[in-house]
């Protein structure tokens, strides 16, 4: 198993570099750039909290006028781990705010606030979609949990990961979502739902390469990549 590897492992040329560049900045810039920067690190949490509860409000609602509807309970739980995680994590030694990581990344997370939640046409049983569901949290916990704390909402060097899961594909919580997603919309199929899920997967695959452009500045997760072949599907991602 491969220790973790982050930003501070590079080349003492470029920790040098950074640091020249650092001093010549005056003081009070550098502070106000702190300030700002953990404003909107504030700013970002309080709006996905804010985000997640006004969802899981409207799901519990329908759940309760159909109990019987598990996957719809499922959604709750699954967008609670999702977005309710990355509030505890740790703030990255580098982030990408590009306007295409940045969509990817938004659109990707908070996509199920366009999820149609009233009854749809039911392609499986129930079981079958909940059971989906259920396979696919499990997975994004070991992912998860693999990670620790290193996980968040936009791509950003956490530092390089390569146990628990990540020695199988290099993005296994994207397969947990994928297999979430497709119990739920396997159940509650429509298209709303399918317009939905289909630019939910567009915007995952556009997440992960943005991902892959920051990481692969780290000569670790170079190595890393030269070692797990497959992205997110083993023999076909």
């Amino acid at each position: 198993m491969t220790p973790t590897t982050s930003l501070q492992d590079l080349p003492l040329a470029v920790s040098t570099q950074s640091t020249s560049a650092t001093s010549a900045v005056p003081a009070t810039a550098g502070n106000e750039g702190g300030v700002r920067h953990a404003l909107v690190e504030v700013a970002t949490r309080v709006g996905a909290a804010t985000m997640l509860s006004l969802f899981a409000c409207a799901a519990i609602a329908q759940w309760w006028a159909a109990p019987s509807r598990i996957t719809l309970l499922l959604l709750v739980v699954a967008a609670c781990f999702t977005v309710g995680l990355s509030l505890f994590t740790r703030v990255p030694t580098r982030r990408d705010w590009r306007p295409f990581a940045f969509i990817c990344s938004m659109g990707g997370t908070y996509y199920f606030l366009a999820v149609r939640l009233a009854p749809g046409a039911q392609l499986v049983p129930e079981t079958i979609g909940a059971a989906l569901q259920l396979l696919g949290i499990f997975w994004q916990l070991f992912a998860k949990a693999s990670l620790r704390r290193s996980f968040g909402i936009l791509p950003a060097n956490r530092g390089v990961v390569s146990r628990g899961a990540y020695r199988f594909v290099r993005h296994p919580m994207y397969l947990g979502y994928f297999v979430t997603d497709i119990g739920f919309l396997l159940v509650n199929f429509g298209l709303q739902n399918l317009l939905v899920y289909g630019c939910q997967f567009a915007l995952q695959v556009g997440r992960i390469v943005s991902e892959e452009q920051i990481l692969s500045a780290d000569e670790g997760y170079r190595t890393y990549k030269d070692r797990v072949r497959y992205r997110v599907i083993p023999g076909v991602f």
